[in-house]
């Protein structure tokens, strides 16, 4: 396969795969070169000598440090495999890659602290949402105690949890999703229910058999005078 030739959008420095040396100065081996009227240069030769490697990686730094630099090259080294010159880094100003430095830094302590905002901001909405989910804990069961409602809201609306509080429904606070929180946290606080599954009941076995401690506690926790649970559609 012959080797893709180099594209000239500009000036190019090359790291040569053999050991070259110098055609003006005979200095050598060479890390980079210029091909000059197809000899090799060294960068001192080809006045670029003053020139910094930048490695290739940080696309926003490259691009500014080129921006701000009035004389660059793209380095590039031979991929055999490949059989085409695959781009390395470029060369540039030493002030110049130090201002795009300093305006990369800039900008990633401004998107930390965009960051730290957004945390923040997604943690007080967190705690406003875990309240109200509590609220509505108390709402549809008045029994169950302050204590008991806050841990199952705080449980059931972990962010990015999965469970039924960061649901559509458990968002809009539907008395579904909120009664279904709490017969889960009966479920596994207030009966065996964890150990027979680890025993190796089968999971609707074990659910069968723990029915009735759930909706006593259920029917607890609503106290007289109101509609049984089932009313909301949610099965033990």
């Amino acid at each position: 396969m012959a080797p893709t030739p180099l594209i000239r959008t500009g000036l190019l420095a090359i790291q040569p795969l053999k050991r070259r040396h110098c055609a003006e100065c005979r200095r050598g081996p060479l890390s980079l070169l210029v091909i000059e009227d197809t000899e090799p240069r060294c960068l001192d030769c080809a006045d670029l000598g003053h020139l910094v490697f930048l490695p290739r990686g940080d696309t926003a730094l490259t691009r500014r440090a080129r921006e701000g630099s009035g004389l660059s090259a793209v380095v590039v080294r031979f991929n055999r495999r490949q059989g085409r010159y695959e781009r390395q880094g470029v060369l540039v100003e030493e002030a110049a890659l130090a201002r795009a430095e300093e305006r990369c830094l800039a900008d990633a302590e401004a998107r930390a602290r965009r960051r730290a905002r957004d945390a923040a901001r997604r943690a007080m909405e967190d705690v406003r949402f875990t309240a109200a989910f509590a609220d509505e804990i108390r709402r549809l069961f008045p029994g169950c105690p302050d204590e008991r409602s806050r841990a199952i809201a705080a449980h059931a609306s972990v962010r990015g949890s999965g469970r039924v509080g960061r649901s559509a429904a458990g968002r809009a606070l539907s008395s579904v999703a909120v009664t279904a929180a709490v017969v889960a946290a009966v479920r596994h606080t207030d009966t065996p229910y964890d150990r027979l599954l680890m025993s190796g009941v089968p999971r609707g076995e074990a659910r069968r058999r723990i029915a009735p401690a759930v909706e006593a506690v259920l029917r607890a926790w609503q106290g007289p005078g109101r509609a049984g649970w089932r009313s909301e559609g949610v099965a033990v």
